[in-house]
């Protein structure tokens, strides 16, 4: 047998290698992470649902759901063990960013920018002289349809051929 005939075997396993490989290290990361929770830290379920531990056991973690609510979970459906900061935020929406965005007490300066904005399109609008050939998309009436429609005291469509 040639090398050739064998080159498309090595690689296959050579990729099922590294593959395996890689889900084993986030196997692992995983275990490491729910080893390293302690009673009062939040955490995320895999359903997606936020609790604080409150304890421990081998193979189960009680959490509190709710205040007075406790909840008992496999350690295996723990998706993320969070920082506290992340944690108050995300739940209690606590926001501990010190950002410098100054914000107006009131709606004017949201409202001014859009009058100004509307003012010049009502500009330009009147500026161009074809405003009236531009085509009409306003709901009318069907009596109203009608009577526009005809033309010259013949309807829509119709045509002069007998």
């Amino acid at each position: 047998m040639s090398i050739v005939t064998l080159l498309p075997f090595i690689v296959l396993i050579g990729a099922m290698f590294l593959m395996t490989r890689s889900a084993k290290k986030k196997q692992q990361a995983a275990a490491q992470m729910r080893n390293e929770m302690q009673p009062g830290t939040g955490v995320r379920t895999i359903g997606g649902m936020y609790a604080t531990v409150k304890e421990i056991g081998d193979e189960t973690v009680l959490l509190e759901v709710a205040p007075g609510v406790h909840a008992v979970y496999a350690k295996n459906a723990i998706g993320a063990v969070l920082e506290d900061s992340e944690y108050n935020r995300i739940v209690h929406g606590d926001d501990e960013s010190d950002s410098d965005a100054v914000v107006p007490d009131d709606a004017s300066s949201l409202t001014e920018a859009a009058e100004a904005a509307e003012g010049t399109e009502t500009a330009k609008a009147a500026d161009t002289d074809d405003a009236a050939a531009k085509a009409d998309l306003t709901k009318k009436d069907a009596a109203d349809a009608a009577t526009e429609g005809q033309k010259d005291g013949k309807a829509e469509g119709e045509t002069e051929a007998k």
